[in-house]
This record gives structure tokens, sequence and C-alpha cells, in this order.
């Protein structure tokens, strides 16, 4: 169905937090309507984030937020653990009294409350819980190596450096050179992005890898390269399991390693202290090489927030320290990854 998205932030929309608002205005083909964010409503998308590279009104309340005829409300503020403010609730409920489908993706599930489905059922309302994966999930058995496409997959430092985005930007830039890409979503955002995907994270842990092989079976057959999303970092401890799962269930050809400039440590307790570039490069061939070998391709690096000549000085340290090509593919540089990507899985 084609949407227009009420995305709700929460006085997050400046925020990290907000990475599932950010990511839909950015990327996803339907329209915004608007954004409910009290802190700054009567401004701007495009005044306060014009990175997004999208426009809409910034509202107070949901009435506001109304007059702008949204189809979906979606819940755009991924909480610590994915849980569900309570102050929430007066907005779900008064979204789907106003008849709009309600999108969720946080790990507090909508379909689990007995007054939303009570409501919904009486409005004629869907709620989509986004993270809910499907029930016929297998175990691993193998069937990702016997794929005719080859497979690429973003890994990372830390949580929040770049990986989805890196993922987007590369299959652009892969499509844009001719090669028939699909990316592949193992998160909540990249679901509603793509329309389709699995939320890794919600995963019983047995089943992580078979999920992953799932996502790389099910790939449309026609495409030539599939850049999957990456989840987590084996360094963060309480992330790791997902990542590694991912990373076996796939079995990528290649990598693409993302990393956030200035990062030493992860930005969550316990803060664990990051490696250089080099190590992190060698630790995740080393995993990925369990089922089937890969190299790291290039290494993705999100120099947000630095001026220019900061951001070139980070990127060249990048390629001395891994002898790879590095790159922010938010300021131009995902045609040189790509190209860095497409010569290792050609390899």
């Amino acid at each position: 169905m084609k949407r227009s998205w009420l995305i709700l932030a929460d006085g997050y929309l400046l925020e990290r937090n907000a990475k599932t608002a950010h990511g839909v205005i950015r990327y996803s083909r339907d329209d915004i309507a608007a954004v409910l964010d009290r802190d700054n409503a009567g401004r701007r998308v495009a005044e306060l984030l014009p990175e997004l590279g999208r426009d809409a009104p910034i509202v107070a309340t949901l009435e506001d937020g109304l007059a702008y005829s949204p189809t979906s409300f979606l819940l755009g503020v991924a909480t610590p653990g994915g849980w569900m403010p309570e102050h929430w609730r007066e907005w779900i409920l008064g979204a789907i009294d106003a008849g709009l489908e309600i999108v969720n993706g946080l790990h507090t599930m909508l379909g689990d409350d007995a007054e939303f489905v009570a409501r919904a059922k009486d409005k004629n309302v869907r709620l989509w819980d986004v993270r809910e994966p499907p029930a016929d999930i297998p175990l691993f058995s193998g069937r990702s190596l016997e794929v005719p496409q080859k497979i690429a997959l973003t890994v990372g430092s830390d949580c929040a450096v770049g990986k989805k985005t890196t993922a987007l930007e590369l299959t652009r830039a892969g499509l844009d050179a001719g090669t028939k890409c699909e990316f592949v979503a193992t998160g909540q955002t990249g679901v509603l992005i793509a329309g389709k995907g699995i939320a890794i994270d919600r995963v019983i842990s047995d089943f992580v890898a078979g999920a992953a092989e799932q996502l790389v079976v099910d790939a449309e057959p026609d495409s030539e390269v599939l850049v999957i999303e990456g989840q987590g970092s084996v360094w963060h401890p309480a992330y790791s399991a997902v990542t590694l799962g991912l990373l076996h269930g796939s079995c990528p050809h290649a990598l693409v390693l993302c990393h956030h400039a200035g990062r030493d440590a992860i930005e969550e307790p316990p803060y664990t202290k990051l490696p250089p570039l080099s190590e992190l490069v060698a630790t995740y061939e080393g995993l990925a090489a369990v089922n089937r070998p890969a190299k790291v391709a290039c290494v993705s690096i999100n120099c947000h927030g630095l001026p220019d000549d900061s951001a070139d000085e980070v990127l060249a340290a990048a390629e001395r320290d891994t002898g790879l090509p590095a790159g922010d593919v938010l300021r131009g540089d995902a045609p040189k990854l790509w190209d860095a990507l497409s010569a290792a899985l050609d390899s």
C-alpha cells in the first residue's frame, strides 16, 4: 500500500533515538505527511535536518498532524530495549480512532495489548508490529552457500554507526553502476524502507542464522548482488549474538566495515574499548571464515559533524591503518566504496 506517514518523534527528532524516523524520512518511497514532536513544533524537517533530503511540517499534537491527511502513524523512536512509554497510549488510541494504520518497530508489541487490539478491531484498523518475526523460520542449513547471487554484509564497530545507511547507499550506487542490487533488511527501519525483511534481533537465538539464511534464499531471483543490512557489533556484549548469527547465516562473500569517526569505545555500558580498525577488519574476517572466507572490501566511516578537512584526515588515516578504500557514503563516497566492493565480489 502507498502510505503517507505521520511520524511520532516525541522530542527525540534531533537525537539518534529517532533513527527509525530519520531512516523512513530519508529513504522511504512513501509520503511524509508530518512529524509529531512538541519540542520542535512549528518548524520543518528540512530546516532542522536538511541532510535527510525531505521536508514535512513538525506539529505539536495528533490533531494537528491529522490535518495533513496521513494514512499511517509510525512510532519513530527507538527506545533503549524497545520499551513503549506509557504516555504514548493516548496518541496511539487517538490515531486508531482516526482510522490510521499503527506501525510499531519496538520490542513491545501492539498485538499483545488488549486495549489496542480491541480498539483497532472496532475501528477496522491494522496494527503492524514490524519486529514480529515469521513463524516458520528454520534452523540454519547451509542453503545460503548455494544461492547464485553474490552477498555483501555491512558489519560495525558499534551500534548506530551507519550499517543500514551504508547498505542502502551501496545498493543505490550499485544500481546506478548497472548491477542488479537488492537491499536486504534485517532491522525494523530497514523493513519499513524495503517493505519486507526480518527484524533479526527479535528472533529466538537458535534461529537467528536460519532467519539470515532465509532472507538470502528468498531474495529476488533476478538480483545479482544482495547487500545485507548489518546489526550490532561483536564488540557490543548486548548485541554481539545477533551480529554473529547474521554473519554466519548470511554467508557473505565480502564485508563492509562501518565505523563512526572518533569513537574509541562503544557508546553504552560497559563502554567496551574498541581496537584499531585493522584489528576490527581481521576479527570480522576470521569470524566470517567459519562458513566462507570473506574479506573486508572497504571501510565506511560516519563523519557526521566533522568539517570537511577533518573528515578527509579521518578517512586518510583509515586507509593507512587498513590498506583499504575508506569513505563516508553521506559525503558522496558511495560510488568509490561500491567500486571496491564490486571488485572484491568479483575476485
